[in-house]
C-alpha cells in the first residue's frame, strides 16, 4: 500500500510540475521583440499574465461543468483581457452543446443587455468565434422588466438563443451609460432536461486536463492580443481600418463597430480624436495598455462615452489624449502611458466613421 500510495503522489507532483511548465511557456510572450521594455511595460506584462492564470483556473477548474452553469466574471476591474470595456459587466458560464440551458433574468436599469454563445477557443487558435447572437431588445420582455431565454441547438418557438456543436461558453455583456446610477440586469443560467443531480468527483484524469487547459489559455490569450497591439503600431496615433471579421472572431459583439489603434506620444505631445457621431445605441473610447488591458477605469479618466461627453455646438466629439487636462475637448489621462493601445467603439450605429486623428504639442 506504502508503494502504490508513494506512486501516486509522484503522479500527483508530476501533474504539477506538468502544469507549471506549460503555465512558464506563456512567459514568452515577454521575450517578443516588437514587446515594450520600460519597467512599468514589462511590469503591468508580469501581472497581466498573473492576472490570466486567475481567470484561467476559475474557468477551467472551479467553474468548468456544463451540467451546473457558474456564471463568473472572466474580465472584472483588475482582470483585463482584449480592450475590456469600462462600461460593461461582463459575465461567462461554460455550456455543452448536447445540454439545453434556459436564462431568467430581470432588465433593471441595464439599458443594453447581448447574449452570446461562442466556440472558446482561445487555447488552441486564439479564436472565440460567435455561434449565437441576441440582444434583449430583439426579445419578448414582459412589463417589469423580466425575461427567459432558451439556449439549444434545436430551434426554439419565443425567445431562443442558437447553440452550434462546438458551442462552449455563453458570454453575457451588460453595458452602461454610467455604472454608478444605473442598475445591473439580474441574470440566472440553469441546465434543463435529464442530467447528473450532482457534480462528479475529481478525478487526477479530470485535474490534470482542466489545468492544461488553463495554461493552454493563458499562453493562447495572452499571444493573440500580443499579435493584435503588433498589427496596430505600422499605424501607430491612427485608427486601424483591418477586417472586422478578426476582431469578431476574437470574441467581439456583431453589433459593435470596433476601432482599436496604437499611439505613442513623446513628452509634451497629446493625441487628439476627432469625429461627429452617427446615429447609434451607444459609444465609447477608452485607453490600453500595450497588453491590450483597460487602464486603470475605476481610479483615472481613461475613458469616455456618448453619455458623459461634451459635444461641440455642431456635434463634434473632440477627444484629447494627454498627461494633463489640456482645458478642451474631452480629456482623457494618459496615466502613465505615453505607449500603448486604445479603442472606439460605436454600438448599433447606422454609419462607421473613423475618427480623425493628430498629435499636438501643449
Amino acid at each position: 500500500m506504502d508503494n502504490l500510495a508513494n506512486a501516486d503522489a509522484v503522479r500527483l507532483a508530476h501533474i504539477w510540475r506538468q502544469f507549471c511548465a506549460q503555465l512558464a511557456e506563456a512567459g514568452e510572450v515577454l521575450l517578443r521583440e516588437s514587446a515594450p521594455a520600460t519597467p512599468l511595460e514589462q511590469a503591468e506584462g508580469l501581472r497581466y499574465l498573473s492576472r490570466l492564470t486567475r481567470t484561467a483556473l476559475n474557468m477551467a477548474v472551479d467553474s468548468a461543468d456544463p451540467d451546473f452553469p457558474r456564471l463568473f466574471q472572466l474580465c472584472d476591474d483588475k482582470i483585463k483581457i482584449g480592450a475590456d470595456n469600462p462600461d460593461n459587466i461582463y459575465e461567462q458560464t461554460v455550456i455543452d452543446p448536447a445540454r439545453e440551458y434556459r436564462i431568467r433574468g430581470r432588465r433593471n436599469g441595464c439599458p443594453y443587455l447581448s447574449f452570446g454563445t461562442k466556440a472558446n477557443r482561445y487555447a488552441t487558435d486564439g479564436t472565440m468565434m460567435s455561434t449565437g447572437e441576441v440582444e434583449l431588445g430583439d426579445l419578448h420582455v414582459e412589463p417589469d422588466g423580466s425575461f427567459e431565454i432558451a439556449v439549444s441547438r434545436r430551434p426554439q418557438t419565443g425567445n431562443w438563443l442558437p447553440m452550434a456543436d462546438d458551442s462552449s461558453m455563453l458570454i453575457i455583456r451588460q453595458t452602461f451609460d454610467d455604472k454608478k446610477v444605473q442598475s445591473k440586469a439580474e441574470i440566472e443560467v440553469e441546465r434543463i432536461g435529464a442530467g447528473p443531480a450532482a457534480p462528479e468527483l475529481l478525478t487526477p484524469e479530470r485535474i490534470e486536463a482542466q489545468l492544461t487547459q488553463a495554461a493552454a489559455f493563458v499562453r493562447g490569450t495572452a499571444n493573440t492580443f500580443a499579435d493584435w497591439a503588433e498589427w496596430f503600431v505600422p499605424d501607430v496615433n491612427r485608427i486601424y481600418e483591418g477586417d472586422q471579421s478578426v476582431f469578431q472572431r476574437g470574441g467581439g459583439d456583431p453589433r459593435i463597430w470596433y476601432g482599436h489603434a496604437a499611439y505613442e506620444l513623446a513628452p509634451g505631445e497629446a493625441w487628439v480624436l476627432e469625429v461627429k457621431p452617427p446615429e447609434c445605441r451607444m459609444w465609447n473610447f477608452q485607453l490600453d495598455n500595450w497588453w491590450m488591458e483597460s487602464l486603470d477605469w475605476v481610479n483615472q479618466k481613461v475613458w469616455v462615452n456618448g453619455h458623459m461627453a461634451k459635444y461641440e455646438p455642431d456635434g463634434r466629439v473632440i477627444v484629447v489624449c494627454a498627461e494633463r487636462d489640456p482645458g478642451f475637448g474631452n480629456w482623457i489621462d494618459l496615466a502613465g502611458h505615453r505607449k500603448g493601445t486604445a479603442l472606439w467603439r460605436w454600438i448599433e450605429a447606422q454609419e462607421h466613421p473613423v475618427p480623425q486623428c493628430r498629435v499636438v504639442k501643449l
